[in-house]
């Protein structure tokens, strides 16, 4: 299990959820989630992102957003990218983290919120 370290920082996977979850609220990201899945064992990465969009055009430009600041501060692309050219919802794998951007419709349904309950939902604050 991942855990803070002696000095009480945030792991590097804390910290590339919070980064990019700070990318979707910087491009206007409704309701932006971080889920702490960690204790789950059934959990498919450590850490959810879920963010909803208002229509296509803005979902990808959420997404590029996620990709710049990644890149920039980790050095690394998402293993896998699903969804982006319908984007309804796209999907992006960085492994122990997973970013989610949904339209609304496709939000609602899928509810992964309400899937992923027993996780943890951690405050986003201010950039760090």
């Amino acid at each position: 299990m991942e855990t803070k370290d002696k000095n009480n920082q945030r792991s590097e996977t804390e910290m590339l959820a919070r980064v990019a979850a700070h990318a979707l609220s910087d491009k206007k990201g409704e309701d932006v989630r971080i889920l702490d899945l960690r204790e789950l064992q059934t959990a498919p990465a450590r850490f959810f992102v879920i963010a909803t969009g208002n229509v296509p055009s803005h979902v990808s430009a959420m997404s590029d957003a996620v990709h710049e600041a990644v890149k920039k501060m980790f050095g690394q692309n998402p293993s896998k990218v699903e969804g982006y050219s319908n984007a309804e919802w796209i999907l992006m794998d960085y492994f122990d983290v997973v970013v989610h951007i949904f339209q609304k419709e496709k939000r609602d349904y899928y509810r992964l919120e309400q899937l992923w309950a027993d996780g943890k939902e951690i405050k986003i604050e201010n950039k760090e």
